[in-house]
């Protein structure tokens, strides 16, 4: 995919993103793409109150434009500007990252951490006295065992990808188990996601799961951890997503093999909500007058 196929895309809060003809998505929302990395992401998982401890690590699956460890980054030495901060990201297309710094996406952001970012989109890799960061690129499903196997372990986990309609194959019962296992016992999991079937697949992989606050959308992210503590930031689900889950949406998507298609992944699933015993969605809705 050559480099014509990103535009930058105003957003609300002045930051721009790009729109992915692949998955027919913006890689943000409309709200801001900044402004969303740091509602939807650094703010729940608590990375400004860790800030002050002397190492953090993170785990970026789908690094993207790179605003989400952008932001992260950046908050943290706000903070404590001797944190050292050890990065990893999953990302399946290098242009992407390469073309936000062409198309100066990060201009108005300091310096120091353009030519990080710009490091990390070129060259996949950079160390300085501070940071560690590797980009990691190809199919997320086979580069997550790889990280599993280093024994990294991250106190944040960013899980960012298109949405489950276009992308089923980063929100299975098997991928997100492998990303769990990447977690810190007291690390936070954040996702923009209140899909019923990503919450499944958390709640499978051994986590609990919590709602955080609504940013550029009237729908949640949600919030996972093998602890979650009593958060300023943490919603308890509402009895409407807690009915959510009994319904067929909360049928999971399934690729045991980590190597099926979207299109395989998507009629197992359909063909489970077929014959579930579940509450039919539809039931759901009409209950509490949900009319999208």
């Amino acid at each position: 995919m050559s480099d014509q196929y990103f535009t930058p895309q105003p957003t609300a809060d002045g930051s721009q993103t790009f729109f992915s003809e692949e998955f027919n998505e913006l890689f943000h929302s409309h709200f801001g793409a900044k402004q969303e990395s740091y509602f939807k992401y650094v703010v729940p998982t608590l990375l400004i109150e860790k800030a002050q401890l002397p190492v953090l690590r993170l785990l970026d699956v789908c690094y993207g434009l790179g605003y989400n460890t952008a932001t992260a980054m950046q908050k943290i030495w706000e903070v404590n500007p001797n944190c050292y901060i050890e990065v990893i990201g999953l990302e399946l297309n290098p242009k992407v990252s390469q073309a936000a710094i062409k198309h100066n996406l990060f201009d108005s952001w300091n310096p120091d951490l353009v030519n990080i970012l710009a490091t990390l989109a070129f060259e996949h890799q950079i160390q300085t006295e501070k940071l560690k960061a590797t980009l990691v690129i190809g199919d997320a499903r086979e580069k997550i065992n790889q990280v599993y196997q280093s024994a990294f372990k991250a106190d944040a986990i960013f899980l960012d990808p298109f949405s489950p309609p276009q992308c089923p194959h980063l929100w299975t019962i098997e991928f997100i188990k492998l990303v769990s296992l990447c977690l810190q016992p007291d690390g936070l999991l954040a996702t923009y996601s209140c899909a019923a079937a990503v919450r499944t697949a958390l709640l499978n992989a051994g986590l609990s799961i919590g709602a955080t606050t609504p940013i550029g959308r009237k729908t949640p992210g949600t919030i996972a951890g093998f602890s979650l503590n009593s958060s300023p930031h943490l919603l308890c689900l509402s009895q409407q997503e807690k009915e959510h889950l009994q319904t067929r949406a909360a049928v999971p998507y399934r690729d045991s093999t980590l190597i099926d298609s979207p299109s395989v992944i998507i009629k197992r699933r359909e063909s489970e909500q077929q014959a579930s015993n579940l509450e039919p969605t539809s039931h759901w809705r009409k209950r509490w007058q949900i009319v999208n």
